[in-house]
C-alpha cells in the first residue's frame, strides 16, 4: 500500500525568501556600522563581529519550525 503524497506548501519557499531577507538586512546593518566598528581596537572588533555573526541565527529556529509545521512554536514532545 502506498502512502499519499503530501502537497507542497507555500511556507517553504516563503521561508527561504524570509531567511535570505533576514541575512540581507542584517548584513546591511552591520556594513553600515563598519566605520564605527573599524575605529575600535582589534579585540573589540573581533567581539563585535563574533556577536553580530551569530545573532542573526536567533530568528531562524522559529522560522524553520514555521516552515515545517505552520506554527512558530515547536510541537510538544511525545
Amino acid at each position: 500500500m502506498t502512502t499519499p503524497l503530501k502537497q507542497p506548501t507555500w511556507r517553504k519557499p516563503a521561508g527561504m525568501l524570509a531567511i535570505l531577507l533576514i541575512i540581507l538586512i542584517w548584513a546591511v546593518i552591520v556594513v553600515s556600522a563598519s566605520d564605527f566598528i573599524g575605529a575600535q581596537h582589534i579585540a573589540v572588533q573581533s567581539i563585535i563581529y563574533l556577536i553580530t555573526g551569530t545573532i542573526w541565527i536567533l530568528p531562524m529556529r522559529p522560522l524553520l519550525i514555521w516552515m515545517e509545521t505552520g506554527s512558530f512554536r515547536a510541537p510538544p514532545q511525545v
